[in-house]
């Protein structure tokens, strides 16, 4: 696949200023705005835009997470981070395997169902709880006064 840079490098400027931004604000996953607008603005194959979204991750997390981490009231726990990240490692090499035996067609389906669902479940789920900012946090890491 080939990119014509030429005439569309701004579009691609567009959904990176896009995507940050949605994620910095809603912390949503680069993937859920950047391969939509891939493969539909851009014409990109659905595996294609899938790795150009996941190389976004990295720089555009990590800065995401410092900028959390300065925010009055953010608490960002070590422990369950770490879980997640090995979670997530494994479950990557898992996904990326069975991306390799699924044709583009199959994982823009699966992907839009994903998305509908997610949406749809958000979208009506029952009004948040409100925090009692009293109550100890739900994960505490044990480490000398965090």
């Amino acid at each position: 696949m080939s990119l014509d840079l030429a005439s569309s490098w701004w579009l691609f400027v567009v959904v990176g200023v896009l995507a940050g931004a949605l994620s910095g604000s809603l912390g949503v996953g680069s993937g859920i705005i950047v391969v939509p607008a891939l493969v539909l603005l851009l014409g990109c194959p659905q595996k294609s835009a899938q790795g150009m979204a996941l190389a976004l991750m990295v720089p555009m997390a990590a800065l995401g997470v410092y900028q959390y981490a300065r925010a009055p009231g953010v608490v960002l726990q070590g422990v369950p981070i770490a879980l997640l990240v090995a979670g997530a490692a494994l479950g990557v090499l898992a996904g990326t395997r069975l991306l390799a035996r699924v044709p583009d067609f199959w994982l823009q389906r699966a992907f839009a169902i994903f998305l509908v669902i997610v949406a749809a479940r958000m979208f009506w789920s029952s009004t948040p709880k409100t925090v009692n900012p009293d109550a100890p946090a739900p994960y505490t890491d044990q480490r000398a006064g965090k």
